[in-house]
């Protein structure tokens, strides 16, 4: 078992094409504490977005596990009880993307429906945009643009 200093602050995702929105994410998760990072299997994604994710999960948890200020990172869970990979984790905050789906009051709900009423759920407000590529759907925009693929 892994020993945390810190407070255990969890950020979740996709990650599916890195990009400095990631990283800007993962490190001011780290100014609050040590990172502990789900990233959604390939199952998930599509469920919840109605899209596939282009590069596969065990490449996506490999990335995500190289980058620096990452204490531990984990797939998250093919079954249908995402909340119980965060018990597990047992973080002390939640940290979201300012532009992740997450209703908050509905993911309060569902932590304390199984008990974590104690975790802190906050969003990011700032949203990183200091690059032109500064999510994966521009990413992927301008690879179809760029080979005229429509």
């Amino acid at each position: 078992m892994m020993e945390f200093m810190n407070k255990k602050i969890l950020v979740a995702g996709t990650f599916d094409l890195i990009h400095p929105g990631h990283l800007f994410l993962i490190n001011e998760a780290a100014k609050l504490g040590d990172v502990c990072v789900i990233v959604s299997t390939d199952k998930n994604r599509e469920l919840y977005s109605g899209e596939a994710p282009i590069v596969p999960q065990e490449q996506r948890l490999e990335v995500i596990k190289g980058i620096k200020n990452v204490k531990v990172a984990r797939l998250g869970r093919s079954d249908n009880d995402t909340l119980k990979t965060v018990e597990e984790i047992n973080p002390d905050i939640i940290l979201l993307g300012p532009d992740q789906k997450y209703d908050i009051a509905t993911l309060e709900k569902g932590l304390k429906d199984h008990g974590l009423a104690h975790i802190k759920i906050q969003r990011l407000q700032s949203y990183y945009d200091k690059c032109e590529l500064h999510s994966s759907r521009l990413i992927k925009q301008k690879i179809l643009e760029q080979f005229r693929i429509k």
